[in-house]
């Protein structure tokens, strides 16, 4: 089944005062390209949220965004910068008998000074607050997915009623190019008795010329290996990996063997089914690029 690159998931946990919501967004992009933003009192569990994440997207522009509520005291260990708090305040002091300002210095107001307090998890905490988010972002991910298969199965019916079409123009083709050596004998035959003005034909030289055209014109190879590639295009469009970018190569692939037999091939019918074939090949290119 196919899987569109576009998609939105969300998910929220909630567990003895502390809150987690996970937002899971994307959009087509030829590699996988991963951001996330949450909050810097856990962003020492970005590695793994972008290893999760990895693992169920192999394509597509992916941002994860990750709020993290705790109104709890679980693990909680306040550190107070001293160092850093009494630079702070002598910077202060300083400035203040420079401007003459002898305003009093808030200690509270200090500690709202950046990096003078911080807020520190253990590793017992590190390792529950993990458990928790992973709960948040496996739901988020189960979401942001199944969106992307609904997506893409909406693709995949398109897919296959275009390949489906190529392939009735592709029979249509092999049928009339069956004939094309036949029809050629008599147009030959019909020219040079024109010309000649009489009924003797050289049968060495007519067979000459029909095998230099049946060589010159023939689209059998063609024709097997566009028929192969439709079979391929199926299994590609029914298997359960990610194959955009295969599919992608296999309609390059079709698109120049149809290009060829419309070279080959002088005859109308055929050029006119070529068309066709090629405008459909166009169509399933673009909506391939929406594909993980």
């Amino acid at each position: 089944m196919l899987k569109s690159m576009t998609g939105f998931g969300r998910a929220k946990y909630e567990t003895n005062s502390r809150e987690y919501i996970v937002d899971i967004k994307s959009v087509n992009n030829r590699y996988s390209d991963i951001s996330i933003k949450m909050p810097r009192s856990i962003s020492f569990l970005e590695e793994k949220v972008k290893q999760k994440i990895t693992t169920a997207i192999s394509r597509g522009k992916v941002e994860v965004f990750i709020t993290f509520n705790n109104y709890s005291d679980k693990g909680k260990n306040i550190r107070i910068n001293s160092e850093l708090a009494k630079l702070y305040i002598n910077e202060i002091k300083n400035l203040s008998d420079e401007t003459n300002n002898s305003q009093l210095i808030n200690i509270q107001e200090i500690l709202k000074l950046p990096d003078v307090l911080n807020i520190q998890l253990d590793e017992e905490a590190e390792n529950l607050i993990w458990n928790e988010l992973e709960i948040a972002l496996s739901e988020a991910i189960n979401n942001f997915i199944n969106m992307r298969k609904k997506e893409g199965l909406k693709i995949q019916e398109d897919l296959e009623e275009r390949i489906y079409i190529i392939e009735q123009n592709v029979n249509e083709i092999d049928n009339i190019s069956s004939g094309l050596v036949q029809e050629y004998i008599v147009k030959l035959e019909k020219r040079i008795n024109e010309i000649l003005k009489n009924n003797v034909v050289d049968e060495n030289r007519l067979a000459q010329e029909v095998v230099i055209y049946s060589d010159k014109c023939s689209i059998e190879e063609e024709l097997t290996r566009l028929k192969s590639h439709i079979v391929q295009f199926r299994d590609l469009l029914n298997s359960n990996t990610a194959n955009g970018k295969k599919i992608d190569f296999l309609i390059q692939e079709m698109n120049r063997e149809t290009n060829t037999i419309g070279s080959k091939a002088n005859n109308l019918q055929i050029t006119n089914y070529v068309i066709e074939i090629k405008t459909e090949l166009e169509n399933i290119r673009e909506q391939i690029q929406n594909v993980e």
